[in-house]
């Protein structure tokens, strides 16, 4: 995209019910963690997303492959920098959490992203990782963004692992509004990205906070969200974390608590 629609897409992400409820997962999972730090935005774009970084109280930089997104940012307010996210322009062991949302999908080596991530994590660092999920739902909309690939739920923890990063958590999000998403892309040309109509962008709002508060995590969604933490040589990584990994991949892992569930 050009700079121009780059910055619409920008703005539209301020209105739009995927950004924003996407938004507030990264702020209950930075409640999570229960401190700040120094954290990395990998593919951040306009910087929306480090942006809710800056206000939790975290020192937070932006990465991006796209000038136009990285000069965007800049004029936010976020510290932003271009660079490919297989050769991150940073120390390593320098950050305390890293976000990397819909960006694997985009690299054909994905597995380069996830041992950058580790790289510059500092030891039990954590990274909240979003992936599109299922590639049956593959379609135009896909090709359009310049995706290579959906995931399965064990695809990804296998990238995950393989660059030494333990699953604390993987759940489905926005699971409720799979079947009209899989119905609507099936015959669907192009991107599906542009704004609802303000009625029907609250009642989709709505839709997806619900999901807050049932147990359906576990079940197929459009989108896999995973809580890594950096691996840690020691006891953890004994039978009992592999045993933890194992757990939060399972499709059948047992859902948390409504008040803490993303």
């Amino acid at each position: 995209m050009d700079a121009i629609e780059i910055e619409h897409a920008v703005e539209r992400e301020d209105r739009h019910w995927w950004h924003r409820e996407r938004r507030s997962i990264i702020a209950r999972e930075l409640r999570r963690t229960g401190g700040s730090g120094r954290a990395i935005d990998v593919g951040a774009a306009g910087g929306g997303n480090t942006r809710v970084l800056l206000q939790h109280g975290w020192q937070a930089v932006a990465v991006d492959w796209s000038e136009g997104a990285v000069e965007i940012a800049r004029r936010r307010g976020v510290e932003a920098y271009r660079a490919d996210p297989r050769f991150l322009p940073v120390p390593s062991a320098e950050y305390d959490f890293a976000l990397a949302l819909n960006v694997l999908e985009h690299v054909e080596d994905d597995r380069a992203v996830a041992a950058e991530i580790a790289r510059v994590l500092r030891p039990d660092g954590r990274a909240l990782i979003a992936v599109p999920a299922d590639p049956t739902l593959w379609s135009t909309h896909d090709l359009s963004l310049g995706r290579v690939r959906r995931y399965t739920r064990e695809a990804l923890a296998d990238v995950i692992r393989g660059a030494d990063l333990l699953v604390e958590r993987m759940w489905s999000w926005n699971v409720l509004l799979r079947p009209v998403v899989s119905r609507r892309r099936r015959h669907l040309v192009g991107c599906d990205l542009g704004t609802p109509p303000p009625v029907l962008n609250g009642l989709l709002s709505a839709v997806i906070r619900l999901e807050r508060h049932l147990p359906v995590t576990s079940l197929p969604g459009v989108s896999l969200m995973a809580g890594v933490r950096h691996r840690v040589a020691g006891p953890a990584d004994g039978p009992a974390a592999g045993l933890v990994d194992a757990m939060a991949v399972s499709a059948h892992v047992r859902p948390e608590p409504p008040s803490r569930r993303p």
